[in-house]
């Protein structure tokens, strides 16, 4: 099924099961594909869940432009109008994230009841002056670099760092690391360059003010791809009342390194309304 943004293009997007609605976001480079594992559990757990591809990403049309985080939230906010979802629960991981801060910001809170980061790019991730605990900017022109060069190969590689693998490190499969680095592939070349400086460079501390609905944040302490001390833990000091998880060893893909765990703290947190959990 598709939804039309407001400039025509066609997002791809699922719509499952019944019961108060849930909207996943997902991250870069992969689609709404990510959330197999989350989907599955919300829906069997008396939930609607909606998982969409964000332009340029998995079945969603690939214009060459409109990869920015306005443009991003503009395309969130069709989705949840065209389906009428009210009550909603935002789900963003990693750049994902910077779509539920900017649609509070842009269009407010009035359909959403409450909403999750998880290993969230917010609030800013580029290091500059006013923000040192940052990422450098090479790493970001590195990863641009070879993606011109080589994308299949980069993404190849990506992997590791994103599931936090290595050579000897058996604890996820070869098929999982095929499985996301062929959703990866199925990007345009343009969107996958486009997000990176998206992504790094969008600077949302400004809109951290706009999350005044129950706000959880949930993020693992090894993530080498979007490091816990440069994004989540000044998210979790600038949103008011904002619950902070930290999964001790977590690498960034906890959708699927801790699917369990992650499962579980996402139900007790859309059953509870906005209960805090335990850490």
């Amino acid at each position: 099924m598709f939804v039309e943004a407001r400039d025509g293009t066609l997002l791809y997007y699922t719509d499952w099961g019944n019961g108060p609605p849930i909207v996943l976001i997902h991250g870069w480079p992969l689609s709404s594909a990510m959330w197999e594992y989350q989907a599955s559990a919300l829906v069997q757990a008396g939930h609607r869940v909606v998982a969409y591809d964000r332009r340029g990403f998995g079945r969603s049309a690939q214009p060459w432009d409109g990869y920015d985080y306005d443009t991003f939230a503009d395309d969130l906010a069709a989705v949840i109008e065209e389906l009428d979802l009210r009550e909603v629960t935002l789900v963003g991981f990693s750049m994902g994230g910077g779509e539920v801060a900017r649609y509070l910001s842009r269009h407010g809170p009035d359909r959403i009841a409450r909403a999750v980061l998880v290993s969230s790019v917010t609030p800013f991730l580029l290091a500059a002056p006013d923000n040192p605990d940052g990422v450098d900017r090479s790493v970001f022109d590195e990863m641009l670099r070879s993606l011109g060069e080589d994308r299949p190969a980069f993404l190849s590689s990506f992997g590791n760092t994103f599931f936090g693998t290595s050579m000897l490190d058996f604890s996820v499969s070869s098929e999982m690391m095929d499985w996301a680095k062929m959703i990866a592939l199925q990007a345009s070349p343009a969107a996958t360059t486009a997000c990176v400086h998206a992504f790094s460079e969008t600077d949302f501390r400004p809109d951290m003010a706009a999350f005044t609905v129950p706000t959880l944040i949930i993020h693992g302490d090894a993530d080498e791809t979007v490091p816990l001390s440069s994004s989540s833990r000044i998210a979790a000091r600038m949103i008011p009342d904002a619950q902070l998880v930290v999964y001790a060893g977590g690498s960034h893909a906890l959708f699927a390194m801790q699917k369990d765990r992650l499962n579980g703290d996402l139900l007790a947190f859309v059953g509870a309304r906005g209960r805090m959990l335990r850490a």
